[in-house]
């Protein structure tokens, strides 16, 4: 039995620039942080005394006896290039709901690449787990995802991650004393909107309007190093990075008419007249979590404000994907 904790990740600026069309062309960076809440995938070979060969639970469950009857695509596309072929037992189970904005699907192909990993006896390198689920995700799956949620996973932490026009990326950890730190984390809110959305198909309409949302883009990537000059300078307010937050939402919204909705403006101005500063949806758009910065003494009437929401208190956390048990011959 192999057990691997794979973290979510919160992304705050620079989203949009880690997809493969734009930053082959211009570059791109990302400042995000991995939080304190986790996919967690259990592997381990199953007897052969089933008349089923696999067995998947997610949120369905799929007893099959060849990979290509497998439905999810993640766990059949990663066991056909993994080459797999004993029988598998594969649990998932999450912190929080999935296609939420908060890079669950890459955090459960990372966790999944890892565990069959751990199985086979390997050890992967952080940076080896990112490329490979990105390569599955972009050129097997084929689905329109950027790069930097399976850096995220695979890497943990609060990172500047860098896409280079040739593939390869760089991951620049954050450094910053404590309570500067400890001050940014106080200033953040999680809601879940309660809609889920399939991030591929918001991201698709974006991809699309790459080339006509250029200035829109370039500003949103200077806005990765404008983040990080006000987080490490000590002598500027913590609030102007709401602030950019802010600004970074509206040109976000404008990106795609799929990135927002009503019901989510609506939101949004809700939280802004109770006392939020800034904030954004999270992931490609559409649905999901919704993040906000807001000072600490105001939070109480941003949350009555946002009454019907689930409130989701978090930590940052630096772990990345991790084998948490390894029992190779069974528990």
């Amino acid at each position: 039995m192999i057990v691997t904790r794979t973290p979510f990740r919160v992304s705050f600026f620079g989203g949009g620039t880690d997809y493969p069309p734009w930053f082959r062309k211009y570059g791109g960076s990302v400042l995000a942080t991995t939080i304190d809440k986790y996919c967690y995938i259990s592997c381990r070979h199953l007897p052969q005394f089933f008349e089923h060969k696999h067995r998947i639970v997610y949120s369905v469950i799929e007893s099959v006896r060849e990979l290509d009857e497998i439905k999810h695509p993640a766990v059949r596309e990663v066991l056909r290039w993994a080459a797999v072929e004993s029988g598998l037992e594969i649990h998932h189970d999450g912190d929080l709901p999935a296609r939420s904005g908060l890079g669950s699907s890459s955090a459960f192909t990372v966790g999944l690449i890892n565990a069959l990993a751990a199985l086979d006896g390997s050890i992967v390198s952080k940076s080896q787990l990112a490329q490979d689920a990105i390569h599955i995700e972009q050129n097997i799956i084929r689905e329109n995802v950027g790069s930097q949620d399976q850096i995220s996973a695979a890497f943990g932490g609060f990172n500047k991650i860098v896409f280079n026009a040739d593939d390869s990326f760089d991951v620049e950890p954050i450094i910053l004393k404590n309570e500067r730190k400890s001050a940014l984390e106080s200033h953040l809110m999680l809601f879940f909107t309660g809609l889920s959305r399939i991030a591929s198909e918001v991201a698709e309409s974006k991809i699309a309007n790459l080339n006509q949302r250029e200035l829109e883009l370039n500003r949103m990537h200077q806005m990765v190093d404008e983040a990080i000059g006000i987080l490490q300078n000590q002598h500027q307010s913590i609030e102007d990075f709401g602030h950019l937050l802010d600004q970074s939402w509206q040109l976000k919204r404008s990106l795609s008419d799929k990135v927002s909705n009503q019901e989510i403006d609506q939101l949004y101005a809700k939280a802004m007249q109770a006392g939020a500063i800034g904030g954004k949806l999270l992931g490609a758009g559409g649905g999901g979590f919704l993040l906000l910065f807001v000072k600490p003494e105001l939070q109480a009437e941003v949350k009555s404000a946002l009454a019907h929401l689930v409130h989701v208190p978090f930590k940052f956390e630096n772990s990345g994907s991790r084998v948490v048990l390894y029992q190779p011959n069974g528990l």
